[in-house]
């Protein structure tokens, strides 16, 4: 299967990318999605069976500050990519996230719960995922949350960051959803697209946690369960984005393929058990 990575760059491109042999896995890394004739050129010189579009606009923050900039990239760059696709007659496999979701009902959500984006940021993947829906019949829209990745700039490594630099730190109790290893979710996200059964999915590390308690155990697999993390509410930590409160994803499909990720504790312990032995 010939397959073809945007944002190959990133967490869950490099993810992939290592997964692939040489000859299956083509990698571009610096596409402009945003460019409808070079996403064009690019994908059909290409010719992959199925794409998996990976490169987004994922700064929250940004998103909410520039909403315009969120559509552009997020929206109308999977458009472009989707009619690519469509052009070619290949798959795509579209990687959206637990921000389509307002996160207020307080229970996890399944694949095909009604979505109410709380943000730009979600709003705008939400959008992908209609025009993925419109334009490809065979897709698979993969939905994932709080990924962590090695060679990141995420969670995880700004808590260490911090920590190591002996900043005081501040995390929230009340925002709880589902950490996910990059690595797991690159291999759950392959284990799919073998199947070529389309739909949408639900693939993160299982079990839910809140900011704060993910930030404890961070800390306490690098060492520092002394550490001090000072709990507080989202209403107390002033930022452009407004993340959901409860946005927590259930694997129902996949699960019934036989595809779902290990516990978020076991796939935190591997990541630092690699990034400080190198295994």
């Amino acid at each position: 299967m010939r397959v073809l990575i945007t944002g190959a760059s990133g967490g869950v491109g490099r993810a992939l990318m290592a997964r692939l042999p040489e000859a299956h896995g083509v990698a571009h890394s610096q596409l402009d999605v945003t460019d409808g004739q070079a996403v064009a050129q690019h994908i059909g010189a290409a010719a992959p069976q199925v794409v998996i579009h990976c490169a987004a606009l994922t700064d929250v923050d940004r998103c909410a500050q520039q909403p315009s900039e969120a559509l552009r990239v997020n929206a109308f760059g999977t458009q472009n990519v989707a009619l690519a696709c469509q052009r070619i007659g290949a798959a795509l496999c579209y990687i959206s996230t637990n921000e389509v979701f307002d996160g207020e009902r307080g229970t996890p959500y399944g694949e095909y719960d009604p979505p109410q984006p709380a943000n730009p940021y979600g709003y705008s993947k939400y959008v992908g995922e209609q025009i993925v829906r419109q334009l490809v019949p065979k897709h698979y829209i993969v939905r994932t949350s709080w990924v962590f990745a090695h060679n990141g700039r995420n969670f995880l490594q700004r808590i260490v960051s911090l920590a190591r630099e002996g900043k005081p730190l501040s995390v929230v109790t009340d925002e709880v959803a589902c950490p996910t290893y990059a690595e797991d979710l690159a291999e759950g996200i392959l284990a799919l697209i073998a199947t070529e059964r389309y739909g949408t999915y639900h693939l993160t590390n299982q079990g839910a946690v809140s900011r704060y308690a993910f930030a404890r155990a961070i800390l306490d697999a690098y060492g520092m369960p002394e550490y001090p993390i000072t709990p507080i509410v989202k209403a107390q930590f002033n930022r452009p984005s407004r993340p959901p409160t409860y946005s927590a994803l259930q694997n129902n499909f996949a699960a019934l393929l036989g595809i779902a990720l290990r516990d978020w504790r076991a796939a935190l312990d591997a990541f630092v058990a690699r990034e400080i032995q190198g295994v």
